[in-house]
Order: structure tokens, then sequence, then C-alpha cells
């Protein structure tokens, strides 16, 4: 008995040092600059009226933090916040609302859009699925926005690489919208390993582009283990009980999202040795997710983690026909006891252990704190 007393009390004194560490030292930069899709999009796709009535424009999205629907792609905040909330900033403005009376207090920008891909639209109008596509606005289409904003932060290169020198650049998540659309229109995972390499390349080639523009401090997330999505184990469950680990999850699904970050990270080593000088983080989304989804009461999901916590019924709560914020769902009365938030996307909770295991160093490549002196 005094010894389970002791892991407890050893236990809380670690949770509590971490949350310490958080709250009282911030991440210092004085700007942050995010790319990506749905993970980070923080109302762009909402802007861009590229859907006349999209769910995530009204409740229940943004419940839990903000009472009110913002474009986020969750119940609360993500993980771009959380980052941004370390570092002493606030939450990054969409890049389609900013205004140019906001530069003279200008603390970054969100260009993600939710369905964007890091391959261009072209690629999958060649494919003949560019009809899924939530929108045209590519990685390469964020780029372009920042190049545009770029002349009204700085105009001289001296001038830039000091300003972009105490910055952040988030270079996604991006990728997973490449294989979600493939995958949904009946894609097998041996043909989407033929896509793999090219959505590592464009990855990387946006992260050499930033680092040529006078990025030094560049953070690039993996995907998530989509073996696990509530989404992936609704379309494509099966009565092989082998298909599935020991957490419930797809083997073959969470391989292929193995196989992409294993290449992103082969590419991203390659990228160090030709900008010595810049600091190429790597992200371990996957890393992150499994922790609690191998325990998920262990670190206070008492709901679980292949649930989603908002959706229309079935045997993970996701019904394409009833998906969350359509006629037919409803959210769960407490978002924070889940992980998983619509089927696809992840609760403000899990995007918050996400966040600060950033934050803390625990999940990225070299640890993001050891950069800040």
């Amino acid at each position: 008995m005094k010894m389970l007393f002791t892991l407890i009390l050893s236990f809380c004194l670690i949770f509590y040092f971490n949350v310490e560490i958080v709250s009282t030292s911030p991440l210092h930069y004085d700007s942050i600059f995010n790319f990506g899709d749905s993970l980070s999009d923080t109302g762009n796709f909402l802007l861009s009226g590229a859907m006349a009535f999209p769910v995530i424009g009204q409740l229940p999205y943004g419940e839990t933090f903000f009472r009110h629907a913002t474009g986020r792609c969750s119940d609360g905040r993500l993980v771009v916040d959380f980052i941004s909330e370390a570092s002493g900033l606030p939450h990054l403005p969409p890049y389609l609302a900013l205004r140019k009376d906001q530069l003279h207090s200008f603390h970054g920008v969100n260009f993600a859009v939710a369905g964007a891909t890091a391959l261009d639209a072209k690629f999958f109008y060649d494919q003949s699925i560019g009809k899924v596509l939530w929108t045209n606005d590519s990685l390469s289409v964020q780029l372009g926005w920042f190049k545009q904003l770029k002349s009204s932060l700085c105009t001289t290169k001296q001038e830039c690489d000091n300003y972009f020198k105490k910055s952040l650049f988030l270079v996604g998540e991006i990728g997973g919208n490449d294989y979600n659309y493939a995958y949904f229109v009946g894609g097998s995972i041996k043909q989407l390993r033929a896509s793999v390499p090219l959505v590592v390349e464009a990855i990387t080639k946006a992260t050499s582009f930033l680092i040529e523009e006078g990025a030094v401090e560049l953070l690039v997330p993996g995907n998530f283990p989509i073996g696990c999505s509530a989404v992936y184990l609704t379309l494509f469950g099966s009565p092989n009980k082998t298909e599935y680990d020991r957490n419930g999850c797809l083997k073959a699904y969470n391989a292929f999202s193995k196989n992409h970050n294993y290449q992103l990270k082969r590419a991203l080593d390659m990228l160090r040795q030709k900008y010595p000088h810049a600091r190429i983080i790597y992200a371990d989304y996957y890393g992150a997710a499994m922790r609690f989804i191998h325990a998920p009461r262990h670190h206070g999901f008492t709901g679980g983690t292949l649930t989603a916590c908002c959706g229309g019924g079935g045997p993970y709560n996701f019904n394409n026909s009833a998906r969350c914020g359509h006629i037919g769902s409803r959210a769960c009365s407490n978002p924070s006891s889940h992980a998983n938030w619509d089927g696809i996307h992840l609760t403000e909770a899990a995007y918050r252990y996400v966040a600060m295991g950033l934050v803390n160093g625990t999940f990225t490549t070299p640890p993001l704190r050891s950069s800040l002196k």
C-alpha cells in the first residue's frame, strides 16, 4: 500500500512539474507562421466560401473553449493554439481575415485551410478524383500567400532575416488529406504507397522554400495513426481480428502512416545537411497520439479514444449520413473525456496533450525547447 501511494504521489508530482514548465517558461517567439489543413485551420476554409453551409461554422464545433464556432475542426483549441499560448502570443488569425491595420501589432498568421493537400489540386484532377477536394488551397497556394504577406513585414534581406529568426514556422501537419481523398474513393494501400514520396517531397520543398525566405526555426509534424481514426475504423473495418492491434486500431493503415513518417524524417535529415544554420524539428504526432490511445484512462480519456464524441451512431459513433453537426448527430456531454471529436479530428483535450508534448520536447526531434536561449 505504501509503495502504491508513493507511485501515485510521484506521478502527481511529475504531472504538476510538467504543467509548471509550460506555464512558467513559455516559448520565446515573436511570431508564428502556420501552414496546413483542418488539423490547424483557424478559419480560412470558412472564410474562403468553398462550401455554402459548412458544419464547422456552427455549434457544437467550438463549444468547449470559444463557446461558438470559429472554423476550427474541433470542439475547441488546436495544437497551434496551445503553441501560441505557450509563446505568450494571441491565437493566430486566419490569413483570409488579416487586415493591413493589424500589421503594426503582428504576431503571426495562420495559412492552413481545412481540406488542403500537400500536392497541388491538379494532381488529383489528373487522377480523376479532383471532384472530392474540399479546397484548391494546397500547400503551394499557402506559400504564395506567405510570399505576398512577406513584403508587408520586411523589405531587405537583412531586415527579413532579423525578423524571421525570432519566428516559428509550422509546416503542417499536411499530407493527410492527400491520402484521405484517395482512400475514401476506393484507393488501396498498395496504390497509395506510390504517392508517399511525392507527398513527402512537397512537404520538404515547402520547408526548403521557407528557409530560403529566411525561416530558421521550423517544426514539421508527421501524420497521426490513421488506423485508430473512427472514420477509417468505420469505412475499412474487418471481421478478421488479426487485422487489428491490441488497441483496436487497423494495423495496415497505421503501418502506412508510419511509412509516411519514416520517409519524412529521412527527407528532413537531408534538409538539415543542406541547411545547417536552420533548426528543422520533427514533431512526432504519431507517437504522441499512440500514448493516449494505448492507455486512454491513464491520460484522462475515460470516454475512450477510438469512438467519436460527436457523431450519428455506429460502433465508433461515425455515420457518414449523420456526421457531426448534421441532422441525426449529437455531441457527447463531456468532450474532454474523449480523444476523438468527430471521427476525423481530435478534441481540444487530445490536441492539448499533443501540444504539451511538443512544447516540453517529449515528441520533438531535436527538442523544441533546447533551441530557446
